[in-house]
């Protein structure tokens, strides 16, 4: 129980936005808050091959509720890479929405 309160007593001395407020506790039970979420948990959406060189730069929501997602290689080398990789990545992103939320991908160098 005491390391249940220190885990408390640290998120109270930090201050939270209510976006990861929020995602923590959809977390613990079971759902997805928001966009804001798939930033947050980048790395273990992706996986280590995708993660390691590229990075989630940008996400808009477009007119029919669905997103488009702007990737940023970790050098302009890998962009070629990314670039091949993009059904995997909109795979990947599907799967945790559990829907096809995904429009577009753009890949910037």
């Amino acid at each position: 129980m005491s390391n249940q309160v220190s885990k408390i007593e640290k998120r109270l001395a930090r201050p939270q936005t209510i976006g990861s407020a929020f995602g923590g506790l959809m977390k613990m039970f079971g759902g997805r808050a928001s966009d804001a979420d798939l930033l947050k948990r980048w790395s273990e959406i992706m996986g280590d091959d995708i993660a390691s060189v590229a990075k989630l730069v940008g996400i808009t929501k477009t007119r029919d509720k669905k997103i488009n997602i702007a990737v940023k290689s970790s050098n302009p080398a890998f962009a070629l890479q990314l670039s091949y990789q993009t059904d995997e990545i909109i795979n990947r992103i599907n799967k945790y929405f559990g829907y096809n939320a995904v429009n577009k991908i753009t890949i910037r160098k």
